[in-house]
């Protein structure tokens, strides 16, 4: 077992790329100002693998998305910094009707290993266009993979196993996290995509937490804990491919579940988890699903709105207690 250090998100994802970079000399990265990294994911590739194989480019999202879909035809695996997720909206064309599609309708003739990677979400009134979670909407774009890991290590590990599948992966790095610290292994790992992980076990409601939200939940178990509470908190760390058995497992386990999803509840992650649950284990629910998630406006700028809308602690807790209270289905 390597050893491990406490490191910031943003440099777990680092290393992740860098390791799989010194595996592979056709991973390539290519986006906006990539070179000296404003948000800091790549920072220091241009110094060891150089200008060839760290290319800075225009702000224009949509040119340099469709050049990379080229390059993945061509034989290299290309990383994608798009910096703000919202700039998916810009390139949406080229990601949805090309990256995501092309493999299937050339019949498997053309693979696209592409990772495209954001920070995503609010980050302290960052206003409606640079809040933006649109991690629900991908995962409606059939043919695309999609990461969003809430841990350091879980960043890593993750970032190594996206570059190296064949097919089209977004890589969500939840914007508040950057800044925040883990346990991270010294060397190359990798961790599978799909795969779910039980971050804490209980016996009385399941709380599936997406992204940031994975420490929300964490944090609110804890509380409860002092109250008789017991929470099973599960990160799905890849919503597609979605690792549905361990969801289902836990839920089966607890009999209850609430889903936190730093995205707009109508047609959220949250959503699909809590849709899943019901079909697939409707006979296991004491009391309906509850879903955490904000309301269906645009992020406010205001710090007093912003904080109404997304999704805190108390929001978290609230749901927890609601489904406790509530009788069996």
């Amino acid at each position: 077992m390597a050893e491990e250090r406490s490191i910031y998100f943003i440099k777990a994802m680092y290393e992740g790329l860098r390791d799989a970079m010194r595996e592979d000399e056709t991973v390539v990265v290519i986006g906006e100002d990539v070179d000296r990294s404003i948000i800091g994911a790549t920072r220091g590739l241009i110094e060891e693998f150089g200008d060839e194989r760290v290319k800075n480019t225009p702000i224009s999202e949509a040119t340099f998305v469709g050049a990379c879909i080229g390059a993945a035809a061509a034989g290299m695996r290309p990383v994608v910094d798009l910096m703000v997720g919202s700039f998916f909206y810009v390139s949406m064309d080229q990601v949805a009707n090309q990256a995501a599609k092309l493999p299937y309708m050339s019949g498997g003739q053309v693979s696209l290993p592409i990772v495209y990677f954001t920070a995503s979400g609010p980050s302290g009134s960052a206003a409606a266009q640079h809040s933006e979670n649109p991690h629900p909407m991908l995962m409606n774009v059939a043919g695309l993979k999609v990461v969003m890991p809430g841990s350091p290590r879980d960043a890593k590990g993750l970032m190594h196993a996206a570059i190296k599948d064949p097919n089209p992966v977004v890589f969500f790095q939840d914007a508040v996290l950057g800044g925040t610290r883990g346990p991270v292994p010294d060397g190359p790992y990798q961790i599978p995509l799909g795969e779910a992980e039980v971050k804490r076990e209980g016996e009385d409601v399941t709380v599936v937490a997406i992204g940031a939200l994975v420490n929300r939940a964490l944090r609110v178990a804890d509380k409860l804990k002092n109250e008789g509470v017991s929470v099973e908190v599960v990160d799905p760390r890849t919503l597609v491919p979605l690792d549905k058995k361990t969801i289902l497992d836990s839920v089966r386990k607890t009999g209850r579940l609430v889903v936190c999803d730093n995205a707009r509840i109508t047609c959220s992650a949250a959503s699909e988890v809590a849709a899943i649950v019901s079909e697939e284990a409707f006979d296991s629910l004491k009391a309906a699903p509850r879903r955490v998630a904000w309301e269906d406006v645009p992020v406010p700028f205001s710090p007093v709105l912003e904080k109404r809308v997304l999704v805190d602690d108390e929001k978290i807790s609230a749901a927890i207690r609601s489904t406790l209270a509530t009788a069996t289905v």
